[in-house]
């Protein structure tokens, strides 16, 4: 079994929980899906496009976490497989505690080379998918009592990205309706969260935003952005999941997850040369003393 690295939360904190997992077949949502079996969920359905990805994961899960696995394939884009996905895990285990929204899309693309198509595929699986899913699951976990839907979100949009013009529209309308759920389905006691990952090691989402890069030069490229100065890891993401399905007062928030990346700026001046350049700016800004134009 792979330990928990540095739990910090009680080991049956999730205990007699049902999750559902969006994209649970690899990358965030796999690691997202073991760390709840981990903190003792007492089951999970795992939902993805790709049967062979799913039943991999599935099997390793159950070998791992010694938790029920089931799993499911299902486009999220469809809302009749989003419903027949809730439907099965209510038969498969009669509750529905965690819903976990993590299917997504993404490529590089020039916005003027962006087709129409491509634009609408992201938003119709990251934006629509989240959507779709969590209507579908509103009756079910309405029942819990103790509910929350986690969607899983970037941190693209929070200024501006080059070649994400697709990706960065539709993570911010997902974070619109996390907004807008939370405030909603508060009443039945449904919570309404979000994580926004930065770059996470060895997953499909940081391969893909840099096709024909080699591992190493990909961390070199990435952590130069990151104050932290590293990728993160998918266990780190899975923490601060198991974090907001336990945090009960928190709802309507995005958890940023990325080492500081979305704060980052480049240098204007090398830090050795600040102090000397602070000394001769302040000297001649004392001298810039208002002078008269007549």
């Amino acid at each position: 079994m792979k330990p928990i690295v540095c739990s910090p939360f009680q080991p049956d904190c999730l205990d007699g929980k049902v999750a559902l997992v969006t994209g649970g077949g690899s990358g965030i949502g796999f690691e997202v899906t073991r760390q709840l079996l981990l903190h003792k969920c007492h089951a999970a359905v795992i939902c993805g496009r790709r049967a062979s990805f799913l039943q991999q994961a599935q099997r390793i899960l159950q070998q791992e976490t010694g938790a029920r696995v089931e799993y499911r394939v299902c486009d999220v884009r469809d809302p009749e497989q989003c419903q027949a996905a809730v439907k099965f895990t209510q038969q498969q285990f009669g509750r529905l505690d965690i819903l976990v929204n993590g299917a997504a899309g993404n490529f590089l693309a020039a916005a003027h080379q962006l087709s129409p198509k491509g634009f609408a595929t992201v938003m119709a699986i990251d934006t629509l998918g989240t959507f779709n899913m969590s209507r579908a699951a509103f009756s079910l976990l309405a029942q819990s009592g103790d509910a929350v839907i986690l969607n899983i979100s970037a941190t693209l949009q929070y200024g501006a990205t080059h070649w994400q013009v697709h990706a960065s529209a539709a993570k911010a309308a997902v974070d619109s309706l996390t907004r807008s759920l939370a405030l909603e389905w508060g009443s039945y006691q449904i919570r309404v969260v979000g994580i926004a990952p930065g770059p996470i090691a060895d997953t499909p989402g940081t391969t893909k935003l840099a096709p024909g890069i080699g591992k190493d030069n990909v961390a070199n490229m990435v952590t130069e952005g990151i104050p932290l100065k590293r990728m993160g890891e998918a266990w780190e993401i899975g923490h601060a999941a198991v974090f907001l399905c336990t945090a009960r007062y928190i709802t309507g928030d995005v958890l940023v997850v990325d080492g500081g990346q979305w704060l980052y700026k480049h240098p204007m001046v090398p830090q050795e040369m600040v102090a000397k350049l602070s000394r001769t700016v302040e000297s001649k800004s004392r001298n810039q003393a208002p002078r008269s134009k007549l």
